[in-house]
């Protein structure tokens, strides 16, 4: 991989927020091709927790550091402050202690990535009024067979934000690989936030 471009367009958008030579955590890394990427051309130190055993070998593969781990066991391993950023990409919404893990990764991680695919975004709606629960790009399940426990939109999350004193620092909403600034709860399909501890620098 030699250029951004290489990756997914939701992956650019996380790789455009991480400082070069920080030192990363991505929470449900995949295959770990982000961490790779960052490794190569942003000189990050990455580790990944994945719990799925293939992927962990494609982790290897690709000269990540990965170890196999359930988020939901929680992130008692890792001392406060211990990563600069930590990633949490489309995952959180099939997390069932969703409020802990927010609070864990902003306790581990100076700052944190969370994304998570908007159930406000208009096919969603549009599917929810034909008599369906929504099936798209970035919700592929159908009903019965969806890991994803805990839908949210835009305004949820940043509630839940406030609730536990965490700070949004920045905020984009995309679909497919367009920037959606007006209407974003209706017209933006994934939602990317940076956020922090209230208090900490």
């Amino acid at each position: 991989m030699t250029r951004l471009e290489t990756l997914r367009p939701d992956l650019q958008q996380i790789a455009g927020w991480i400082r070069d030579g920080s030192r990363v955590l991505d929470l449900g890394c995949g295959d770990g091709a982000l961490l790779a990427w960052l490794g190569e051309h942003k000189g990050v130190r990455g580790y990944g927790v994945e719990i799925d055993v293939d992927n962990i070998v494609r982790c290897v593969a690709n000269g990540v550091n990965a170890l196999q781990g359930d988020l939901e066991a929680g992130l008692s391993a890792y001392g406060d402050a211990s990563f600069d950023q930590v990633i949490l990409s489309q995952t959180i919404q099939a997390m069932r202690e969703t409020e802990r893990i927010l609070c864990e990764i902003t306790r581990v991680g100076r700052e944190a990535i969370v994304t998570f695919p908007n159930f406000g975004y208009w096919r969603n709606r549009w599917q929810i009024l034909a008599g369906r629960m929504p099936v798209s790009e970035t919700i592929p399940y159908q009903w019965y067979d969806t890991p994803n426990i805990h839908w949210c939109m835009l305004g949820d999350f940043e509630a839940l934000c406030t609730k536990n004193r965490i700070r949004i620092l920045e905020r984009v909403v995309m679909d497919g690989q367009r920037r959606v600034d007006f209407l974003p709860n209706v017209r933006g399909s994934l939602a990317f936030y940076r956020i922090g501890r209230q208090g900490r620098s």
